[in-house]
């Protein structure tokens, strides 16, 4: 019998348990937060409860065939899988269906397929095969900018098919790449990015560049030993005004209404106090509506299907991205601490296996599986929370989506087969 096969059932165990519990909580919320009345069957599919009790046991099948893989097949085959999935989203703009303004799915009968959610899984398979080529020195120019290609050719399709949520997951490599040695002052470079922009949209051009400029006189003549070439200074403000004057147009010009409108009220741009009510009825709705929720769910929560704002579809499609909003009315503080700490202790499980791996494939994928689940609980809890602007970003194992739960578990269950296989790799 081969080594790997002797290996079969040394998988870890305590995420496949972590998984569970998540799956199974999560379709107990969707149950509450999406019946309409009696239940007769959990396997009703004219209601998403029923729907996705078919997707929890698909996920199951997709488990078993995960698993019986040989563990090689997923390096070997990633640059075969990562051109079938730019492929398919290629496809959407000829064939694709259109939902909520964003052209991202495939209708196929009764159901339908979302193409980005898997592409996360073959651009981490992707972006682990080429970081772990012998060739590839992630420190040299040109092999960054191939990674940064593999990255934003899926993300930059997904934004052209007006999905900016599932885009904004492809920042999820950043902390890959970082970890596997990518300079560190690109790190910099987003933060400042962040400020300039966050700065300008806040206070105007002019203020912005005057505080960036202030601050780097002042680290150039205080902050460092060192004394260097003034001209670097005056070429970091001269780029920090080209970037301030990009973000102000881009604001005003690019972005849609409706997106400016969800910056304005995170950042309290708006001043007109009429205006500023109306936005919050329309765009914060679902926001206020999922605020109340949790807040009405105490310390230990009303109960299963106690929920009045839940069981009233005060909020609405609370099944899909705002499910946490039903975690926090039921099951209260006590319940929505256990699904926070379930998915820290699975993000945490995943990058202590990671560093285990004596391949560097395994590793970078496990990074890109614990960071692409930080990044989608982050986005979605904050989101949820009213801590940052509405985007629309499912919680992994949670929200209502069949494309979603079977990617997510094809993610998570890939690295647990990869793990499996660690005594057996070079």
């Amino acid at each position: 019998m081969s080594p790997d096969r002797n290996r079969n059932y040394n998988f870890d165990w305590i995420s496949i348990l972590i998984y569970l519990l998540l799956v199974g909580f999560g379709w107990v919320n969707i149950l509450s937060a999406s019946h309409t009345g009696e239940i007769t069957s959990y396997f009703d599919l004219s209601q998403p409860f029923g729907k996705q009790s078919i997707f929890i046991i698909a996920s199951v099948v997709l488990i078993i065939l995960i698993l019986s893989i040989e563990a090689k097949f997923y390096e070997r085959f990633s640059s075969i899988i990562y051109i079938l999935s730019i492929i398919s989203l290629l496809g959407l703009f000829v064939f694709g269906k259109t939902v909520s303004g964003a052209t991202s799915w495939y209708g196929i009968g009764g159901f339908t397929i979302q193409p980005s959610e898997f592409a996360k899984v073959a651009t981490s398979l992707a972006v682990a095969k080429y970081i772990s080529d012998l060739q590839t020195n992630i420190k040299i120019f040109k092999d960054q900018l191939r990674l940064f290609a593999i990255i934003s050719i899926p993300a930059i399709l997904i934004l052209l098919q007006n999905d900016a949520g599932s885009t904004i997951v492809y920042s999820a490599f950043f902390f890959v790449l970082y970890r596997e040695g990518l300079p560190r002052w690109y790190l910099l470079v987003a933060v400042f990015l962040i400020l300039v922009s966050v700065l300008t949209l806040k206070f105007g051009v002019l203020p912005a560049v005057l505080f960036i400029g202030s601050m780097i006189f002042l680290i150039h003549f205080f902050g460092t030993k060192k004394r260097t070439s003034i001209l670097r200074p005056i070429g970091i403000i001269i780029l920090a005004i080209g970037l301030s004057f990009g973000v102000k147009y881009f604001y005003e010009s690019i972005l849609k209404p409706h997106q400016q409108d969800r910056i304005s009220l995170w950042l309290r741009l708006e001043k007109d106090p009429v205006k500023l009510e109306k936005m919050k009825k329309t765009i914060l709705y679902n926001l206020n509506e999922s605020e109340k929720a949790i807040g009405s769910g105490g310390f230990t929560g009303k109960g299963f299907m106690e929920g009045t704002r839940t069981v009233g579809k005060f909020v609405p499609e609370q099944h899909t991205d705002y499910i946490f909003s039903t975690v926090g009315e039921e099951w209260g503080f006590l319940g929505s601490s256990l699904v926070v700490l379930l998915f820290v202790f699975l993000i945490v499980r995943i990058l202590q296996r990671a560093e285990l791996q004596k391949s560097q494939f395994s590793r970078v994928y496990g990074y890109s599986v614990a960071s692409i689940f930080f990044i989608h609980f982050l986005i979605n809890v904050g989101m949820v929370m009213g801590l940052i602007p509405t985007i629309g970003i499912p919680l992994p194992f949670f929200s209502y989506g069949g494309s979603g739960i079977l990617a997510y578990t094809l993610l998570l269950f890939i690295f647990i087969r990869l793990d499996s296989n660690r005594i057996n790799e070079w």
